[in-house]
């Protein structure tokens, strides 16, 4: 990606080497629900509030095993919370969307972040608001954001987020491979995914590959230029505060953080209210407070 830059707080003045996005107006008529064909995929998606193109918007990106129901009713809260339009799909291989290519790469979450998302923002109209992303959405979220120049994007918020692998991470994957094998994981987890084992599989054998150790995002972070928010639970079984300490030591722009205690890695379900507090709370102060979300701002 580049030589990093490490200094003052000019950092919004500084011009990464990084891809720049031309927004295009091509765009998908967008329902309260449907799919939207992404290259040969079709995706799931949920749209809560004013359409994309007509107001600031946050964009949810799910975790490895999430989907557009697994959210619950978090993004209509949200939408509630802060006013602005609120965006939710299910990427290949998850909810209803189109299977994945299996076995997945360890690059997926790139290819996710870099081809499928931009194309994505492109086709839902998306002229102005923040990435919103849990766990593995929460890294593509941030590869995305420290590698394409996206103006429109004004902030980040990332719940539980992964910038290296841990060793707890891992534990906690083989151990779920165990439990779905042997429980009635599968069974659960196929009442929201279409493709069970195609989500299943291609999240947990591309974590649980060796060569996924040397996975590592903390330069893209180096080259956010937006405030990032962290929401994280004090019990989380996947990843540890070093994830945090992480985007502290990288970033140039402003970090956030909100440690939520009896919560784990999915904080949005297991301290709901205190997640919406913190997360409307960063998405108003942006949007509203900060004038961020002003259409007419566009790129």
């Amino acid at each position: 990606m580049g030589p990093r830059f490490r200094g003052d707080d000019s950092w919004m003045d500084r011009a990464p080497p990084r891809s720049i996005h031309l927004w295009h107006h091509s765009m998908t008529i967008i329902s309260p629900a449907g799919t939207l064909r992404i290259d040969n995929a079709e995706l799931e998606y949920r749209a809560i509030g004013p359409v994309p193109d007509n107001a600031p918007t946050i964009v949810m990106l799910h975790e490895g095993l999430g989907c557009v129901g697994l959210w619950g009713d978090f993004p209509d809260r949200l939408a509630k919370a802060t006013g602005a339009g609120v965006f939710v799909y299910s990427r290949s291989g998850y909810g209803a969307s189109s299977p994945a290519k299996l076995p997945r790469q360890t690059d997926y979450m790139h290819v996710e972040a870099l081809d499928v998302l931009p194309k994505l923002l492109d086709a839902i109209g998306f002229r102005r608001g923040l990435l919103l992303g849990h766990s593995d959405g929460a890294s593509i979220a941030t590869i995305y954001a420290g590698g394409v120049q996206d103006h429109r994007i004004r902030g980040l918020s990332l719940i539980a987020p992964h910038f290296v692998v841990e060793d707890i991470s891992v534990r906690s994957i083989a151990a779920i491979k165990t439990t779905y094998e042997t429980t009635d994981l599968r069974s659960k987890l196929a009442r929201w995914h279409t493709h069970v084992d195609n989500a299943f599989r291609g999240w947990n054998d591309a974590w649980l590959d060796p060569q996924f150790r040397n996975w590592d995002i903390s330069e893209s972070l180096a080259y956010i230029r937006v405030p990032i928010q962290i929401v994280q639970g004090e019990a989380d079984q996947y990843g540890t505060a070093r994830q945090i300490e992480i985007a502290r030591e990288e970033c140039y722009c402003p970090v956030d953080v909100t440690m939520l205690a009896n919560a784990g890695h999915a904080p949005h379900r297991e301290a709901a209210d205190a997640t919406l507090e913190a997360v409307a709370g960063f998405a108003n102060r942006i949007l509203r407070t900060h004038g961020e979300g002003v259409i007419g701002q566009a790129a």
